[in-house]
């Protein structure tokens, strides 16, 4: 990470609190997946997977994502973030309106309530916006992965007002198409618009960083942006104004897809120059989820055609607990560790012997949360496709023993104390 201008950083309370407030909604997360045995054997429109899902949407992948963009923002555009204030109004206001939304989902009570962490998410999302566009607007150099994080951040904005319209439509009705129809818009625009575009800018930049590696094929990167982009748009389009067909939903997920591939060819790239050979765990972590990325593309077309919920379900597991989530283990211990080791150490480095960021967290702990995530995803599928509570047992208590790992060694770092090496 040599190659970070760290005197550009926002400040670490405008980044750190999105950390800590995702560990912790990933551990109330694998709870609430605990307790509810039967969330996911029933149909994706009941309010325990409701707020499940955006537990793990908001309160886990946006938290977190929220607050490695914050930090990155600065290192991809070579200025200061536009405004740590409006950063730390975005915590605010994400972190009550998730709390909001997930306890009404929980319990179902619809009406002002509702739409009052309807609408915090949603003002969060547009601080988060103008924070992402004002320190883009002057980057002094083009940058695709800059362009990545502008239209992700675009289409959060579209994901959480239809959100918020879908909150309203619940207690005073007015969408004319059904609101079922209209909920698989709002959940393929987070996923394929915010998190699957962000999280292709943001790794780009990321792991040839930590790789040692680069790649010439920036092309690719601008293939992947517009073929995401393109796929997305006429799927949204002619699914609320048209009568979309099986054929035209695969042909539109096949331009995503493609886009996936062509961002996918460019880290391959990136992994065949790279200089640093050894692959740690963490960035074993990151492949092992982009494996489950393909897993969920794979999956598109047996969730176009077959009956039942169950494979919706599983598509969404893959998604979320698989890709989403496998990033973000990969990645925390390869950014956090840094963001604090520089809050500590940067004024002392050079002067006196100190840590290095990988002495602030635990590194077996790394190890056995890599182990427990793959066995507890391959047990989570195995029960949603048996549909066995048993199975769903283990699977929701392996969850939680990963969440509970995750969540002590990101405490671990952030509670870390300024000391001197003898």
């Amino acid at each position: 990470m040599a190659d970070i201008d760290i005197g550009k950083a926002p400040p670490n309370s405008a980044v750190l609190p999105f950390y800590a407030t995702g560990a912790g909604a990933f551990w109330i997360l694998c709870f609430l997946l605990f307790i509810s045995t039967d969330a996911l054997s029933q149909h994706y429109f009941n309010p325990h997977l409701l707020a499940i899902v955006h537990t793990a949407a908001l309160g886990w992948g946006t938290m977190i994502i929220f607050g490695a963009a914050h930090q990155l923002l600065p290192v991809v555009c070579e200025r200061d973030l536009f405004s740590p204030v409006i950063a730390s109004l975005c915590w605010y206001t994400l972190t009550g309106g998730t709390a909001i939304l997930v306890f009404s989902f929980w319990t179902f009570t619809t009406g002002w309530l509702m739409i009052s962490g309807g609408s915090l998410v949603v003002f969060s999302a547009l601080t988060y916006f103008i924070n992402a566009l004002l320190t883009s607007r002057i980057c002094r150099h083009y940058s695709v992965v800059r362009l990545f994080i502008v239209t992700s951040a675009t289409w959060l904005m579209f994901t959480v007002t239809v959100g918020l319209l879908m909150t309203i439509n619940l207690s005073y009705p007015f969408f004319t198409k059904n609101h079922l129809d209209i909920l698989k818009l709002h959940a393929h625009a987070g996923l394929a618009g915010w998190f699957l575009q962000l999280i292709t800018g943001v790794s780009s930049k990321l792991v040839p960083m930590f790789l040692l590696g680069k790649s010439a094929k920036e092309k690719l990167l601008l293939y992947a942006c517009v073929l995401q982009n393109a796929g997305l748009l006429l799927f949204l389009t002619e699914s609320y104004f048209g009568s979309i067909t099986s054929a035209r939903i695969l042909l539109y997920a096949a331009l995503v897809a493609a886009g996936v591939v062509c961002w996918f060819l460019y880290l391959y790239d990136t992994f065949r120059n790279r200089v640093r050979k050894k692959t740690d765990i963490q960035m074993k972590q990151t492949f092992v989820a982009l494996l489950c990325l393909a897993v969920a593309i794979a999956m598109i077309p047996v969730v176009v055609n077959a009956r039942g919920y169950h494979w919706t379900v599983l598509y969404g597991t893959f998604a979320f607990m698989g890709w989403i989530t496998g990033i973000i283990l990969g990645k925390t211990f390869k950014t956090l560790p840094f963001i604090v080791w520089n809050g500590h150490y940067k004024s002392l480095s050079g002067k006196v012997k100190v840590p290095l960021p990988k002495h602030l967290y635990s590194e077996p702990m790394v190890q056995w949360q890599f182990r427990i995530f793959i066995i507890a995803l391959l047990f989570l599928a195995t029960a949603i496709l048996m549909n066995n509570v048993i199975v769903f047992r283990i699977a929701s208590g392996l969850w939680l023993i990963l969440s509970t790992l995750y969540f002590v060694n990101v405490m671990k770092v952030l509670l870390h104390k300024t000391k001197i090496l003898s």
